[in-house]
């Protein structure tokens, strides 16, 4: 359907591959970058939650950014794909200094956090984004996440911060139907409505919604990038056949530990990241990997004799051999 809203479709929120030391691992990041790009996903959001942006500190986030933009641009996907950066803090004067420099290096947009801890009210929450909005040089793409965040973006301070010609979305994970559905309603027609909830991207879609921002993306963004372009073509059917298969793994990413815990277990089992997470995360629990790996498994991710030796590269610190990639396009 047409729209005038630049920002839609299915993007992920990349997880951040670390060695074994706990620097990044930069070879890692540039093949999940290409990845993601050769499996047509719309748009990339560097540094968030799934990318333990509590862990990086402003070299590791600038890195992270100008890489993946100098990869996109290497081919004409540079065009299409959008590249977010996530700079949201709950300090509003370093939230700007941050997005500025995302904006220096060429991201498309910033992600802004509700601010957590110091749980502002909604005068306040209004005041911080719109001083980023002003300052900042990029567009804003609101993130409302209440759970971690201890505070609500309530649908009416959104809607007054959806008039400023900068702000010009929002992740919604507020697990709420009813205020998801009113900003559906609300909101004006430039401005898109991301899921924040990969379970939910199917029910927002056939709400009117403009697509997910999702952990699921790094095991299966081919696939999350389809159910959108799908939904788009308003052919549910097929979206609901995607959303259908792919369930138990969008759950699995969820269990046994926080995001992103379950999900870089994953991606280590299929071949791509090593097992690392910076403290206060720790690896995966055995008794959930276990699970995790026949949910893989029984998606075809894995090699089966992968699985079988129960192989990783949590235990071998290197990717190990897998047609994940080729079984996630199939």
């Amino acid at each position: 359907m047409p729209t005038s809203r630049k920002f839609r479709g299915a993007l992920t929120a990349l997880v951040t591959p670390f060695t074994p030391t706990g620097a990044i691992d930069e070879a890692a990041f540039k093949a999940l970058v290409r990845r993601q790009i050769d499996s047509c996903i719309d748009g990339l959001v560097l540094g968030a939650s799934t990318g333990e942006s509590p862990t990086l500190n402003p070299e590791e986030r600038e890195w992270l950014i100008g890489t993946a933009i100098e990869i996109a641009s290497e081919r004409p996907s540079r065009s299409r794909i959008n590249i977010i950066a996530n700079t949201g803090s709950n300090d509003t004067a370093a939230t700007i200094r941050a997005t500025r420099r995302a904006a220096q290096l060429g991201a498309d947009a910033a992600m802004c956090v509700a601010p957590y801890y110091n749980k502002p009210d909604q005068r306040m929450m209004e005041a911080h984004f719109r001083a980023i909005a002003d300052g900042g040089d990029l567009p804003i793409i609101v993130y409302n996440v209440p759970s971690r965040t201890g505070v609500n973006i309530e649908p009416a301070t959104l809607m007054r911060l959806a008039d400023h010609p900068r702000i010009v979305g929002v992740k919604e994970a507020s697990a709420n139907m009813e205020q998801i559905a009113t900003i559906l309603r609300e909101r004006p027609a430039d401005f898109s409505f991301f899921s924040g909830d990969d379970v939910w991207t199917l029910s927002t879609l056939a709400m009117g919604g403009d697509g997910v921002i999702c952990t699921c993306g790094n095991e299966i963004p081919g696939e999350m990038a389809a159910m959108c372009a799908a939904a788009f073509a308003c052919d549910f059917e097929a979206a609901r056949r995607i959303h259908e298969r792919w369930l138990p793994l969008i759950k699995a990413n969820f269990v046994g530990g926080p995001n992103p815990v379950p999900v870089k277990a994953a991606m280590a089992m299929m071949g791509h990241i090593p097992d690392v997470l910076r403290l206060p995360l720790l690896p995966l629990e055995e008794q959930y990997r276990s699970r995790l790996r026949m949910v893989l498994q029984t998606a075809g991710l894995l090699d089966t004799t992968e699985g079988a030796a129960g192989t990783s590269t949590s235990e071998t610190g290197r990717p190990a051999h897998s047609r994940a990639a080729t079984a996630a396009r199939a």
